[in-house]
This record gives C-alpha cells, structure tokens and sequence, in this order.
C-alpha cells in the first residue's frame, strides 16, 4: 500500500480533485503538446493513475509513439505503437548519432499510416519521405530500454557564413530561464558570421537589479 503520509494527503487534498473528475479516473492520456515535467508529475500525484503521452504527426495519421503503462519516468514519450516501427537518422552537422553514448538523431517513422504523399506535390513528398520513412524533422535520443524523448528539432535550424550552425529553439529555451528576460527570438543571416538576439526585458526584475 502507500506509505501513510501519501495516504493523508490523499485523504484531505487529491481524493476531493480526483471527484471533480468522477472519482474513477484510471488513465489520461495527453498529446498535442508536450507536458512539463513539474505538470506531470504534479497530475500523476493529484489523480494517482497513469498519464500517458502520445506522440505522432499529422503525416502518420496521429498517435505513433507512446509512454507505456506503469513508466514512473518523467519527460520520455516512450516507445512505438504495434503497428509503427521507427529508426534514428544520423545529423553529423548537430553533432547526433546513432553510434553516440546515448543514441541520437532525427525521428523516422514507417508504419502503413504514413502518408503515401502529398496531394500534386512530388517535390515536398521527396523532401519528407525516404525509401518509404517518414523524417519527423524532431530530433531525439533513445534510452537503454528504448524509450524516446525529444531534445531538438531539426528544421529550426540555419547556418552561419563561417559554415557555424545555430539551434535557436535550443538557445531560446536556455535563455528564457533568466529571471530578466520575458521574451528572446534569436535570429541570423546565412551570409553574416554572428547572430543577433531580440530580447523583452522584465523590467521590475531589471529595476530590483
């Protein structure tokens, strides 16, 4: 059973919450977006069931991937679905590889969901599609037991005049975390050899500094 502190709060906190639900909430299932894993976690002990996360994209026909019943681990969003199968693509230019510690690249899906193409439009089909993968665009590692989270992506991307690539989404979510800085948008031209950032300053933070 639960250790008697978790029973108590469940008692006088979580149990009124999981009510307003109807009180027999036994899984939830989320896609779309991700979660945070502060949210997560904190939805897992306010409905004490399992939450699971879906992953997948419009071009294989929705849900492919997701997080297995009874997975205590926050962030992942596990693994295939029966009829998905799914392999990494190198990226040397970001630095992800299959043959790294922790194995990494770009998402590729086949399954008989995947699109077979896209209406009139063979170029954009050739772009998407490689010998019947779809390439996902987002890039991801995988974990001993074959869990997959996402740490990338890998169309949001541009490179430098000194041949330097830039992840500005990664930079972005660095960035964001300082207590000074509202909003930032990083940006750079394929023919300058720096890149410039537009950033929204908190000015109370700034004022207490």
């Amino acid at each position: 059973g639960k250790p008697l502190g978790n029973r108590f709060f469940d008692a006088l906190v979580f149990d009124k919450i999981k009510e307003l639900f109807g009180g027999r909430v036994r899984i939830v299932l989320s896609g779309s977006a991700p979660i945070s894993n502060e949210v997560l976690s904190f939805l897992k002990i306010c409905f004490d069931c399992d939450i699971l996360q879906g992953y997948g994209l419009t071009e294989s026909s929705g849900g492919t991937v997701m997080t297995a019943l009874g997975d205590p681990s926050l962030g992942s969003i596990g693994g295939p679905v029966q009829n998905v199968k799914i392999k990494l693509r190198d990226v040397p230019e970001m630095g992800y590889s299959h043959t790294n510690e922790v194995p990494s690249g770009e998402l590729c899906i086949w399954s008989p969901s995947v699109l077979p193409g896209y209406f009139k439009n063979p170029e954009k089909t050739q772009e998407a599609k490689i010998d019947g993968w779809l390439l996902s665009g987002d890039i991801v590692t995988v974990s001993p037991i074959g869990a997959i989270t996402i740490v990338d992506r890998l169309k949001n991307i541009f490179k430098l005049s000194q041949g330097e690539y830039i992840a500005p989404e990664k930079l972005e979510n660095v960035y964001i975390q300082s207590e000074y800085i509202q909003q930032i948008w990083i940006h750079g031209d394929s023919m300058k050899d720096w890149a410039v950032a537009f950033v929204v300053v908190d000015t109370d933070k700034a004022k207490e500094y």
